[in-house]
């Protein structure tokens, strides 16, 4: 990976939150953790250099790989032909930003395995959940203490917007710690695995994914406060946010770290009808 960095003139960039894996042992390791099978379309964002997709090959049926940056996206192409010539068919790039790619070339992706970017890893893996709806399991390497948010349950003190976020979609936990020895550059946080499943039925509820996710937001834009205050906004008045609580079954009284997406959802469907926007 250092030879082909030198070759291409690449020099990993804070901005792009570029840490290139070196070690062939980790990226073995993430495909044995995501149970990657033969059968598997994958879709990777971020491979950088193509350590993991090359991984990723030999165990997937096919490799849709999502890469932003100009150089990398230039030379992946090239690595899988010199690498592994003989899975090269079952290779493709999409050279964009994730967070604008909304449709992949060939079949329906089934997993979702990648090293994000970590200054943008939430907002791309949720982004990617919600468009995709084919991709069953998802195995992601972000900074340790974003996995533990994402992995987080209700009543942790690091339970917020993107674990229940994450839960409207998955089931989720966390699947292991990786050293920072394995990175070029090392970066200066520890990282870990996060393993989501999708859910095998959807929340239950008459409310839509972005009126859940209005409340959600509400809830943890102050997360000290009651509901009965935090939501006071969402619901007009805090007067209308604890009808919405009661009606909903929650205690105004509760903060957001102690719901669980299910109860997001009741306190969306009970939205005071003055708040809900006109049809």
């Amino acid at each position: 990976m250092r030879e082909l960095a030198a070759v291409l003139g690449v020099r990993p960039t804070k901005q792009k939150g570029q840490n290139f894996v070196i070690d062939a042992n980790t990226v073995r390791r993430i495909v044995r953790t995501a149970a990657v099978r033969p059968d598997d379309v994958v879709v990777e964002v971020g491979p950088g250099l193509g350590s993991l997709t090359l991984a990723l090959l030999e165990s997937a049926d096919r490799v849709v790989a999502v890469e932003i940056d100009d150089i990398l996206a230039a030379a992946l192409p090239a690595t899988i032909e010199a690498r592994m010539p003989e899975r090269k068919h079952r290779f493709a790039l999409v050279h964009s930003d994730a967070m604008l790619v909304k449709e992949l070339p060939g079949p329906p992706p089934t997993a979702l395995v990648a090293n994000l970017p970590y200054n943008v890893a939430v907002p791309v893996l949720l982004t990617m959940l919600d468009r995709f709806p084919s991709i069953e399991r998802t195995l992601v390497m972000v900074q340790a203490e974003v996995a533990d948010r994402l992995a987080a349950k209700p009543g942790n003190k690091v339970y917020g917007v993107p674990s229940v976020k994450a839960n409207w979609y998955a089931d989720v936990k966390r699947a292991g710690s990786i050293g920072r020895n394995v990175f070029w550059p090392a970066p200066n946080v520890d990282s870990g695995l996060v393993s989501l499943v999708r859910r095998a039925e959807p929340v239950k509820t008459t409310a839509s994914k972005s009126e859940v996710f209005a409340v959600v937001d509400a809830a943890f834009a102050q997360r000290r406060k009651t509901l009965r205050a935090a939501l006071s906004g969402w619901a007009g008045s805090a007067a209308g946010a604890e009808a919405a609580l009661v009606a909903a079954g929650v205690s105004p009284q509760a903060r957001g770290e102690s719901l669980t997406v299910e109860e997001f959802a009741a306190i969306a469907e009970h939205k005071p009808a003055a708040q809900r926007p006109a049809l």
